[in-house]
């Protein structure tokens, strides 16, 4: 891993950190990046790549890299795809297997010490809800690909205490394998009136007239009975993660937009979500930029999409996110958003595979983000590790699945 390191400090020196722009050989821990719309190339600028990931069996001395005074350890492993990981709020870790349609309980301090099966027979789950929001929730609800339900619940439950209630019965989904953005997450607004559903694009830019994405793109809106349906905001190809901001309020989403346009584009996005709101897919991105491939449609939205607050690399696969809620890491990181990336396909050289940190000051975004854990890639660009979800723990240590080597790590701070 030190090896590693240094090839890829010197590949940074040569490329310059200033570039907006970046891929694994100038990804790690503390690099800080920031894209703007100015920065964005001509669509077509460099060719789009078919490059998925070559993903090997982790090596045994291999661990993820972070700042100093922080520490990297295996909190657990032997998972079966690892994704969305929530803190209940007795402290308790429930993860989302998806493959198996399974969700896990989890118990532990520095490290996991029971890990029961809260519940089976999902749909590949995906997001995790506690309701009502507070410290004693009745009820845990988990976002299938193609509907929402729940479970009765009390503080302490490792299993689910009851069977499962169909809240959502007919969600969005189906679509081409490769292409089909299967995710669901949820989230509740901070006074538990309102749940957020994030329903992803069936396809990379198919337009209204397939059937298959019709009212998807979209973050919904519901009661928590699953009653009043509505679309809170559109144009989103795929939100994958949820959140909401603890001090104001407002719904956040960690975004992975489209391909095929080359490397550098389109940035994929960390923002605030208003009611509303418009975010371009397919026809336009990043504040009205025409998309080629839908030339001339549709000229009457350009003006009313949405810039989001933080461009991120392109193709990085940005998934779950988190606010940092906790006291153990120093000042200047509480006050951050945590966002898992999963990795690129669609690079000629490989983004993401780490967890960023997206300042906030006074609350709002700088439009930067960090490098906070790196080292998923080696420097054979082989990949051992795709971080997918992230939460904080009761200690305030944050925790990250990665659905690679099917673990959750835990990233603690010790330093002064």
């Amino acid at each position: 891993m030190r090896i590693m390191l240094a090839a890829v400090m010197v590949a940074a020196a040569a490329l310059g950190d200033q570039s907006a722009f970046s891929d694994f050989r100038r990804e790690r821990p503390g690099v800080v990046h920031k894209i703007t719309v100015a920065d964005l190339p001509a669509p077509g600028a460099t060719r789009a790549v078919q490059n998925p990931p070559t993903v090997v069996t982790r090596p045994a001395t291999a661990k993820p890299e972070t700042l100093p005074g922080y520490t990297v350890t295996l909190y657990a492993d032997g998972f079966n795809n690892p994704r969305i990981i929530r803190t209940a709020p007795n402290g308790d870790l429930f993860v989302a297997q998806s493959q198996p349609g399974t969700v896990k309980a989890i118990r532990g301090g520095a490290k996991a010490q029971d890990v029961e099966t809260f519940a089976t027979g999902l749909n590949r789950p995906f997001g995790i809800a506690f309701y009502p929001p507070g410290p004693d929730p009745t009820h845990v609800y988990v976002g299938n690909t193609n509907s929402v339900v729940r479970f009765p619940y009390r503080a302490g439950d490792l299993k689910a205490r009851g069977p499962q209630e169909v809240i959502v019965a007919a969600l969005p989904s189906g679509g081409a394998p490769d292409a089909e953005h299967w995710t669901r997450d949820i989230a509740f607004s901070r006074d538990g009136r309102k749940m957020f559903v994030s329903v992803g694009s069936a396809s990379n830019v198919d337009e209204e007239n397939n059937p298959l994405e019709r009212e998807r793109a979209v973050i919904y809106e519901f009661n928590p009975d699953g009653s009043g349906r509505r679309i809170y905001a559109s144009g989103i190809r795929n939100a994958v993660g949820l959140a909401i901001h603890p001090q104001t309020g407002q719904l956040w989403a960690s975004v992975n937009e489209r391909d095929g346009l080359g490397d550098n584009l389109v940035p994929d996005y960390v923002t605030h979500v208003e009611e509303g709101a418009f975010y371009g897919w397919p026809w336009f991105y990043m504040g009205g930029h025409q998309d080629p491939r839908h030339e001339g449609k549709h000229a009457e939205l350009k003006s009313k999409v949405k810039t989001p607050d933080v461009l991120v690399q392109p193709h990085s696969a940005s998934l779950a996110m988190t606010f940092y809620n906790g006291s153990q890491f120093p000042a200047e990181h509480r006050d951050s958003i945590f966002v898992a990336q999963h990795g690129s396909w669609n690079k000629s050289m490989r983004t993401g595979y780490k967890v960023i940190r997206v300042p906030l000051k006074g609350g709002a975004p700088t439009g930067e983000y960090q490098d906070f854990l790196t080292g998923f890639v080696t420097e054979d660009a082989e990949v051992w590790g795709r971080p997918v979800g992230v939460a904080v723990a009761s200690d305030g240590a944050l925790l990250v699945t990665d659905d690679a080597s099917n673990a959750i790590w835990r990233v603690s701070y010790g330093g002064r």
